[in-house]
C-alpha cells in the first residue's frame, strides 16, 4: 500500500503533545517511538473509521461504537487494522462516560498492530486535545518560518562575500546539517562544504541523481539511502551546474532553504560563464573607462530596453534574493535594488507580464542614450499601479498634441512655468494630475497623507498663482509635467 496523503501542516511529535500536563494524556500501549507524528486531531465513532481518514491523524474515540461483546471476537483486532491501514498515527480513548477503563481487548490489539493508544483522562475533552494539537501545530509553523527566514538572510549575505560559491555551500551545509555539493556540467564534484557522507552507497546514489537532473529528466531529485536523505537541484537553464544536499535527517523547511540556496548559485555559477556573464562585466568596464552607451548596448544583449520598477506587496523591502528571482521570472539578470524598489532592465523584445507579489511599472521602449527617461517613466507607471491598485501598468507613450511642439520649445516652456516649484511639489503635481485629483489616491501613490497632498496642491497653486481647478490650467501644466 501507498503512504498515505498526509495534509500539508508541520507534523506535532506525540511525545509533544503527552507531555503537556494541562491534557493529562497517558500512553497505555503501542510503541514510544519519538518520530512519531500526529498532522491533525479527529474524532469518529464509526465502527470502520477507514473512509473517514486522510493518514497521520490521532483518532479520538470515547468507545460508542463498540458492541456489548466486543471483548470476545475479533472486533478490535478489525478496528485497530482498519486504522492502521489507513494510515493513522495514534488512537486516544476517552475514558467516561460510555466506559470507565480503556477495554483490555483494545490495548491488546494496539499492541498486535503497533498503534499507540492513548488513554484520555474524564476532565479532557476531545476538543481541547485538538486544540492542542493545533496549538503545537502553530509554533512549530512558526520555527519554521522562522529558521526558513534566517536561512535566507545568512544565505544571500554569504552570496555577497568576497568567495560567494564556497561561503554559500558552507551556509548550507551548515543550516541543514549535513554535505553541500556543487557539480559541475560533467558530474565532476567542484566545491563542497560540510561533513563528507563517508558512505559509498549514497555518494553513488547522489552522483546519480546529479545525472538525472543533468539529462533534464527533472529539475529536482531526492532520495534516501544509507540512512541519508539526499536531493539535487539543476542550477540554471543550460548550463549543467547541479548542487547536491546530503543530510541524516530532513527537518521541515530545508527543500525551501535548500531551494534559496539553488537560486543564489544558478546567478553566481551564471555570472562565471563565458557568454551572458561575461558581456555584463565588459559592458561595465568599458562604460566606466568612457565608452557610449550605444557601443555597450550589444554586449547586454539589444539596443533596445523597456525599465521595469517593481515593489513587493507586502511591507518589507525587497532582498537580493526576491530581486533576482523577479529578475528571472522577467527575463533578465540586469536588477537594481534600491531602498523600496527593484529596477529591471529589460530588452524590448521581451514582454513583461504581471508577477504575483509585486506591482510593476513599465517604461516605453528606449534607446541606450534614452535610459534615464525611460527610468522616470517607469517610476511614474509605478505610482499610478499603486494608486490604481493594479499589477502592471505601462507607460503610456503615443503619438499626441506634445508632438506638434519643437522639443526644445517644450522644455523652455516646461521650465518657466515649473520654476517656483521645488521637485517635490512638481513630483506631488505630477502625481495628483495623473490620478485625476483624487487626493486619496495620490496620498497612497506618495506614501503620504491625504492632508499633506492637499497643502502641497495648495502651495502649488499660490507659488504659481494659477487656478488648479481650470481644465485649461490643468492641461497646461500636464503639458509641461510630461517633459522628462
Amino acid at each position: 500500500m501507498s503512504d498515505p496523503a498526509v495534509p500539508p501542516t508541520p507534523p506535532v511529535p506525540l511525545a509533544a503533545l503527552l507531555a503537556r500536563e494541562d491534557l493529562a494524556l497517558r500512553q497505555i500501549a503501542g510503541p514510544t517511538d519519538p518520530a512519531t507524528v500526529v498532522h491533525w486531531a479527529h474524532t469518529s465513532e464509526m465502527a470502520d473509521p477507514y473512509p473517514y481518514l486522510l493518514g497521520g491523524e490521532l483518532l479520538l474515540t470515547a468507545g460508542v461504537h463498540i458492541p456489548e461483546a466486543a471483548g470476545s471476537g475479533t472486533y478490535f483486532d478489525d478496528y485497530v487494522s482498519r486504522i492502521v491501514a489507513a494510515g493513522g498515527a495514534a488512537l486516544g480513548f476517552g475514558v467516561a462516560p460510555v466506559h470507565d477503563t480503556v477495554p483490555r481487548a483494545l490495548v491488546a490489539a494496539c499492541d498486535a498492530y503497533e498503534l499507540p493508544l492513548i488513554e484520555v483522562p474524564p476532565q479532557t475533552t476531545f476538543s481541547g486535545v485538538a486544540r492542542a494539537v493545533w496549538q503545537l501545530m502553530a509554533q512549530a509553523r512558526h520555527a519554521e518560518l522562522r529558521r526558513v527566514t534566517e536561512a535566507q538572510q545568512s544565505l544571500a549575505a554569504a552570496a555577497s562575500r568576497p568567495d560567494p560559491v564556497p561561503s554559500v555551500l558552507r551556509q548550507l551545509a551548515r543550516r541543514v546539517g549535513g554535505q553541500a555539493v556543487l557539480f559541475g556540467p560533467e558530474g565532476a564534484e567542484i566545491a563542497s562544504a560540510g561533513r563528507k557522507t563517508g558512505r559509498t552507497q549514497a555518494d553513488d546514489a547522489l552522483a546519480r541523481l546529479v545525472r538525472l537532473v543533468a539529462e533534464r529528466a527533472s529539475t529536482t531529485a531526492t532520495d534516501t539511502v544509507a540512512g541519508l536523505h539526499l536531493a539535487v537541484y539543476a542550477l540554471g537553464a543550460g548550463h549543467g551546474f547541479a548542487l547536491g544536499v546530503a543530510a541524516p535527517r530532513r527537518e521541515p523547511g530545508d527543500h525551501t532553504i535548500a531551494s534559496v540556496a539553488a537560486v543564489l548559485l544558478s546567478l553566481l555559477t551564471g555570472e562565471h560563464q563565458s557568454g551572458p556573464g561575461a558581456g555584463r562585466s565588459s559592458a561595465l568596464v568599458r562604460l566606466l573607462l568612457g565608452a557610449q552607451p550605444e557601443d555597450v548596448a550589444p554586449l547586454l544583449g539589444g539596443g533596445q530596453w523597456v525599465v521595469v520598477h517593481a515593489r513587493p506587496d507586502t511591507p518589507a523591502a525587497p532582498d537580493a534574493v526576491a530581486a533576482s528571482a523577479l529578475g528571472a521570472s522577467l527575463g533578465s539578470p540586469l536588477i537594481d535594488v534600491t531602498r523600496d524598489v527593484v529596477r529591471v532592465l529589460l530588452p524590448a523584445d521581451r514582454e513583461p507580464g504581471p508577477q504575483p507579489g509585486w506591482t510593476l511599472g513599465v517604461s516605453a521602449v528606449a534607446g541606450p542614450r534614452e535610459g534615464a527617461g525611460a527610468d522616470v517613466q517607469a517610476a511614474r507607471a509605478l505610482a499610478r499601479a499603486r494608486a490604481t491598485r493594479t499589477e502592471l501598468v505601462r507607460y503610456g507613450a503615443r503619438p499626441a498634441l506634445a508632438d506638434l511642439v519643437p522639443e526644445a520649445d517644450a522644455e523652455a516652456h516646461a521650465r518657466a512655468l515649473l520654476a517656483p516649484l521645488t521637485s517635490t511639489l512638481t513630483e506631488t503635481l505630477r502625481t495628483w494630475l495623473s490620478l485625476h485629483g483624487s487626493w486619496d489616491r495620490t496620498a497612497v501613490a506618495l506614501d503620504v497623507h491625504r492632508n499633506t497632498v492637499r497643502q502641497r496642491i495648495a502651495k502649488c497653486a499660490a507659488l504659481l498663482e494659477l487656478d488648479l481647478d481650470d481644465p485649461d490650467v490643468r492641461m497646461e501644466l500636464w503639458f509641461a509635467l510630461r517633459r522628462p
